[in-house]
């Protein structure tokens, strides 16, 4: 059985990842907050955005961690298609989630359908990015293991959901984004620990991308949309604040003219 290590570059990885699932719920709940205090397409917007945000935000986590992930014995290579699979599901099954709680009227039924597609989403996404692994040997894991982290995953994307709900202040979100992020790598690490590698020696070439030709500029990319798109959301100005929103629906009326 070849030796996993998790964490090739140290507490680089772990802490990075951790910090792209952070930034993607951050923008993501504040996009919902947005979202809940508007209507029509306006509320269709806020809430694509806070999908392609959590859902860049899990995925980025989940492979900027793989960056660190190594077995003794084989090389590692990715399969694009699966790979750039994983990262639609992640934005697909998050979007279905977000958009059950921005539109549903019982909300504690949008909660615990939206809670159950996103996490059951979210470990399809982990392990449709695990199924992209390119190794010479088999890969296995351990079932229980497994199970405790789609569990996690739906107890994490149940709490999100709440905290849209629920949460307004900047403050407060910024402190369930930071839970949430906790809970997510909690949920990729427990996935990882499920993983059993038999390497089986081989001199034939690897199909698939390395990790620095494929995953590594695509992780770079999305983060970087993160920011901008969480420097977009901070300067953008609440409905009510926003000029448009001061003069929607008003008409300039001439002044009445004197009395003779």
């Amino acid at each position: 059985m070849g030796h996993l290590d998790h964490a090739t570059f140290g507490w680089l990885t772990p802490v990075l990842s951790y910090a792209m699932a952070s930034i993607g719920a951050a923008l993501g709940l504040r996009c919902t907050v947005r979202a809940l205090g508007t209507s029509g397409r306006s509320r269709r917007n806020w809430l694509f955005t806070a999908a392609s945000a959590i859902g860049t935000g899990i995925w980025t986590m989940h492979f900027v961690a793989m960056l660190g992930f190594g077995v003794t014995g084989t090389d590692i290579r990715y399969h694009v298609p699966l790979t750039l699979l994983s990262l639609l599901v992640a934005m697909l099954v998050v979007g279905a989630g977000v958009f059950t709680v921005g539109y549903s009227r019982d909300r504690s039924r949008a909660l615990l359908v939206g809670g159950l597609t996103t996490g059951l989403g979210v470990a399809s996404m982990h392990y449709l990015g695990m199924a992209a692994l390119r190794l010479h040997g088999t890969v296995a894991y351990d079932p229980l293991l497994v199970t405790v982290s789609v569990v996690i995953a739906v107890v994490a994307a149940t709490a999100a959901l709440w905290a849209a709900l629920n949460i307004k202040s900047p403050g407060a979100v910024a402190l369930a984004s930071l839970v949430m992020g906790a809970a997510v790598s909690s949920m990729h690490y427990t996935g990882m620990l499920a993983v059993r590698v038999e390497v089986v020696p081989s001199g034939s070439a690897l199909s698939g991308a390395t990790v620095m030709q494929f995953i590594f500029p695509l992780a770079v990319g999305l983060g970087s949309y993160l920011f901008l798109t969480s420097a977009f959301v901070a300067l953008s100005p609440p409905a009510r604040e926003h000029p448009a929103g001061r003069t929607a629906g008003r008409t300039e009326r001439p002044a009445p003219a004197p009395a003779p």
